[in-house]
């Protein structure tokens, strides 16, 4: 408020004021509801960085509440891009894209958004740090704990790793004029729209970065364009935003939002009966009856862009021959799983794709058949003596996790795989390559409707499994390549083709098990709709008071 503005309300003597403010307040009063809702976690990393936190947990918590980039996706709609931050884009070349961006878009600081913030979100002091802009065929490691930048601050060695598996080429991005920017590459790339639109590539206040004491204090309370902001986080506990009045968007429809961690379902539903929670997460389908038979609740969801999957760490002395991974493929009978763990309320895909992207999916394809008998032949032409293989796992950090290992790790013995249970806290110890890692559970996502967005990126020359020297294979890279480089349609769905066969049979870097589901309970008297997705819808076009 401005000197003249408060003078003008409190009046010469004060009088004026002490009649005039409680009025004001009143007339002000906040109506809107409050929420609570239960999350098995809210951040794997302890941190709101979305470069840091690349997980199902935090799309849950991020990608509709907090953060936001240019393209967006219509959570409702099908999950189709749709303008955001941008206005409009347009195709310059086939390595630039030019936006306009939103006038008006207000900071939750209260800065106006403008293209220098756009620049300096996908700037190396923010993302890339000393990493190259490059063609594909080269991984870029996570090295030590922190990168010092040009600018001094200390970044996380895992936020370039993580910023190259999504931009692996991108060059620089161009201020034209205050709403106008134009992202180069350098190299050709059909699919910089949908890398616009996938997370990673939201936008952030150049201001409120550069100001934070330490990188820290940046991740645990981001400034960012979102319909709510950050009030209090504490990691392994809550999170708590409040309505970001400012947004461009419109008034949000809740004043506040709090993320309970509860990391037992049990937990989860007794609080929503308690009342304590108005939303619970992560319902596995055989509770789902028990909470409808009460008629104050309901339980929505169903599939998602997103499939379980099983990843072998190709340097384990044993998995290090192929056809051992291969018997382990064909000795997963996913339809039992999906049957039986899920009540049928999921499918088992043609492997690592999705319908949504249109003339790339691969319509003849289809996951490693069911063969015990083929993965014995298998395991006795490998010379497999019964080595132990350890199978690193998390406490249904995933919906049904738990009950999914078992069933797999008794498959697996039944064609003489003798693998063992290793039960891990957090991801760093899972993806730790000290000791041996065997097999470890992971899920997939598609963030755009390409196979780049999900295959490459994770399987790629810049995945993460490469990241972490778990895998790698010289002529996927090659297809990696194309399909980040190519601009022949035909072209990159002949190379993703060849990479299908080589991840998934000729030299296994992962298993799929199933199309995964999430499901979340609420009180039917909320008028509220689940997304296909792990994300929550928060904004006024999905609430009704």
């Amino acid at each position: 408020m401005t000197a003249s503005r408060r003078s003008l309300l409190l009046g010469t003597g004060g009088v004026l004021g002490a009649a005039a403010l409680p009025r004001f307040a009143v007339a002000q009063a906040d109506t809107r509801p409050s929420i609570t809702i239960a999350v098995q976690k809210i951040s794997n990393s302890n941190t709101l960085e979305v470069l840091r936190e690349q997980s199902n947990v935090g799309e849950r918590v991020f990608f509709s509440s907090l953060w936001e980039g240019l393209i967006g996706r219509d959570w409702l709609g099908g999950l189709k891009t749709v303008p955001l931050l941008a206005t409009e884009w347009k195709r310059l070349d086939d390595s630039t894209v030019e936006l306009k961006l939103r006038p008006g878009v207000r900071f939750h600081n209260g800065d106006e958004m403008t293209a220098e913030d756009v620049a300096f979100s996908f700037g190396s002091e923010r993302m890339f740090g000393d990493t190259p802009a490059t063609a594909q065929g080269r991984t870029i490691p996570v090295r030590g704990d922190s990168i010092p930048t040009r600018a001094g601050r200390e970044l996380p060695a895992e936020i370039p790793a993580v910023a190259r598996r999504s931009w692996p080429a991108l060059e620089r991005v161009e201020v034209v004029d205050k709403y106008t920017v134009r992202f180069r590459n350098a190299s050709p790339d059909v699919t910089m729209e949908g890398r616009l639109a996938r997370y990673g590539s939201e936008i952030i206040s150049r201001r409120a970065y550069s100001e934070a004491p330490t990188w820290f204090d940046w991740a645990r309370k981001p400034v960012t364009t979102g319909p709510y902001k950050v009030v209090e986080f504490r990691p392994d506990q809550s999170l708590t935003l409040v309505a970001h009045d400012d947004y461009w968007g419109g008034r949000p429809p809740i004043r506040q939002i709090r993320f309970l961690e509860v990391p037992e379902v049990p937990a989860r539903i007794n609080a929503l009966r308690s009342g304590e929670v108005q939303f619970a997460c992560d319902i596995p389908p055989d509770q789902i009856s028990s909470i409808e038979g009460d008629t104050k609740y309901e339980v929505q969801g169903g599939t998602i862009l997103n499939h379980r999957i099983s990843c072998y760490d190709k340097t384990n002395p044993v998995l290090r021959d192929a056809r051992v991974r291969r018997a382990f493929t064909h000795a997963i009978d996913r339809q039992a799983i999906v049957d039986s763990l899920w009540s049928g309320r999921t499918a088992v895909p043609k492997g690592l794709q999705w319908d949504y992207y249109g003339d790339m999916f691969v319509s003849d394809w289809s996951v490693p058949k069911y063969d015990p008998a083929e993965a014995q032949r298998l395991l006795k032409e490998a010379g497999y003596k019964g080595e132990a293989i350890p199978y690193r796992l998390l406490n249904n950090y995933y919906t049904n996790q738990t009950p999914t290992a078992q069933v797999l790790v008794e498959m697996w013995n039944q064609i003489g795989l003798n693998v063992q249970i290793e039960m891990k806290e957090n991801w760093t110890q899972i993806l730790d390559r000290n000791g041996t890692r065997g097999i470890w559970d992971w899920s997939a996502s598609a963030p755009f409707n390409d196979p780049v967005s999900c295959i490459v990126n994770q399987f790629g020359p810049n995945g993460q499994v490469q990241q972490v020297g778990a895998w790698t294979n010289e002529k996927s890279n090659r297809m990696a390549a194309v399909l980040e480089t190519g601009t022949d349609r035909a072209e990159r769905k002949k190379a993703f083709a060849r990479m299908l066969e080589i991840c998934e049979r000729e030299d296994p870097a992962y298993t799929v098990l199933h199309q995964n589901a999430t499901f979340t309970a609420k009180r039917k008297d909320i008028r509220w709709k689940a997304a296909p997705a792990f994300a929550m819808e928060f904004r006024a076009n999905n609430w009704v008071a």
